[in-house]
């Protein structure tokens, strides 16, 4: 005994003919008259008298179509609990963040979902890329905002923006006074990466095309988590890095930052949920509030791109032309 099935018994009951209880389902009329039989056969009664015109429902038959209108108005009723609960913007949620972008976005976006979202309580995790996958998988964070694509199976990935990398030069660099960086072969041994970051420090080898470990610097080898403590190394002239924007946001008229020539190399940050994640009007919340946190000079090159999420698309945002 199906839902589908009972939906059926209900149609004919009301239409007392299988053409128009076979429109109304939007099936054809032998799959109706099919799955009837089907039902008719499992339950060992018969629900219609189909030597009568129109036809009519047998004495059992009533009764049973009557359970069965019960039966699809708590259906509905469990259908709008659903909905409620993937819309409300109540209860708890735990987020965690990869920690090159925590510090430089999260304040202000704790700030905007306060006013987004007064009755959730959030739970901020600034956890590395390796460690925010297994949770996200695991459901010990509800949400991650990390860099993509993953490449895990049982998560799915929902691209909020791009941003770009540059340079962060020390005095003493060659390319100190130019306007844009460019990798020189000769900047391999002095370009400094951060411990337990594996998904960020293979971008970074990327763009430079570097395979090989760039970890010893003339006699000390850098085991830091920190951009803050990279930017630090860069400034006593023990090397350089390549960071991402939002961690520099603040030091334009700073000498020391370097902007790539066109086309400028970018990051994916995306939120990352598991695959049985449903609360979609949170996740479009969470996305939006993200994005009203960028400075504009990186809003500039998004726009917003439709993506449907099951059967309903909701809006988040996305780069445009960058590839």
């Amino acid at each position: 005994m199906t839902i589908q099935q009972l939906k059926y018994i209900v149609a004919l009951n009301e239409h007392r003919n299988f053409v128009k209880a076979a429109e109304e389902c939007m099936v054809t009329q032998p799959g109706l008259t099919i799955q009837l039989k089907n039902l008719e056969e499992e339950i060992g009664i018969k629900i219609f008298d189909r030597t009568k015109v129109p036809l009519k429902p047998t004495t059992p038959g009533k009764e049973i179509i009557n359970r069965a209108k019960k039966i699809l108005r708590e259906v509905d009723d469990i259908r709008d609990f659903v909905i409620h609960e993937k819309n409300q913007l109540e209860g708890e949620c735990t987020i965690g963040v990869i920690s090159t972008l925590s510090p430089y976005l999260v304040p202000q976006f704790i700030k905007k979902m306060k006013e987004v979202a007064p009755k959730m309580h959030f739970t901020i995790k600034e956890l590395p890329t390796g460690l925010l996958i297994n949770d996200a998988l695991t459901g010990d964070i509800d949400i991650a905002l990390m860099a993509t694509p993953t490449g895990a199976n049982g998560l799915k990935e929902y691209p909020v923006f791009y941003e770009p990398f540059v340079a962060y030069l020390n005095s003493n660099h060659p390319m100190a006074g130019a306007t844009h960086y460019e990798f020189q072969p000769q900047d391999k041994p002095q370009l400094l990466l951060l411990e337990h970051e594996y998904c960020y420090n293979a971008q970074l080898l990327d763009i430079c095309g570097l395979t090989g470990s760039t970890d010893k610097h003339d006699g000390f080898t850098y085991d830091i988590s920190s951009i803050e403590t990279l930017k630090n190394l860069v400034k006593a002239d023990l090397g350089f890095a390549i960071l991402p924007l939002l961690s520099v946001i603040n030091e334009k008229e700073n000498p020391l930052y370097k902007e790539f020539n066109d086309p400028k190399p970018v990051r994916e940050i995306s939120l990352v949920v598991a695959e049985t994640f449903s609360r979609k009007l949170l996740l479009q919340k969470i996305s939006e509030s993200l994005y009203s946190c960028l400075p504009d000079s990186m809003k500039q090159d998004f726009k917003y791109k439709k993506i449907q999420w099951n059967d309903s698309p909701y809006f988040v945002e996305s780069v445009k032309g960058l590839f």
